[in-house]
């Protein structure tokens, strides 16, 4: 399967970080962690994004490098892309979309969303 980046309008959406930054292990038995080709570590993310109807998704963004969010800021994920994958797995083959951004920053710029009282 080729992998082409779909870009992603996060425009209309509304995120919020649910979970902080930890860094994406790739191998669970060695706890190798995931390096971009810069030799940076890859950091996930978990982001709530919410729709102008309301409707709701938590996805995984990936970043280069921590991103300097905590749980409960909204926060602007920019630059962001999808690639679908596909893995065989026992005669079928499990399918889904990763996310990965430019970087994702805070709206206020305070921990917890934050706005000014």
């Amino acid at each position: 399967m080729r992998t082409i980046p779909i870009p992603v309008d996060t425009h209309r959406l509304r995120f919020t970080c649910v979970k902080a930054a930890r860094p994406r292990v790739v191998d669970q038995d060695t706890g190798k962690i995931k390096t971009d080709k810069d030799g940076n570590k890859v950091y996930e993310s978990v982001l709530l994004a919410e729709d102008e109807f309301g409707r709701i998704e938590l996805v995984k963004v990936g970043t280069s490098g921590e991103p300097p969010i905590a749980p409960g800021q909204d926060v602007v994920p920019t630059g962001m892309v999808g690639y679908v994958w596909e893995i065989p797995q026992n005669g079928t083959s499990r399918w889904g979309i990763s996310y990965k951004a430019a970087s994702i920053v805070p709206v206020s710029g305070k921990p917890g969303g934050g706005g000014d009282a």
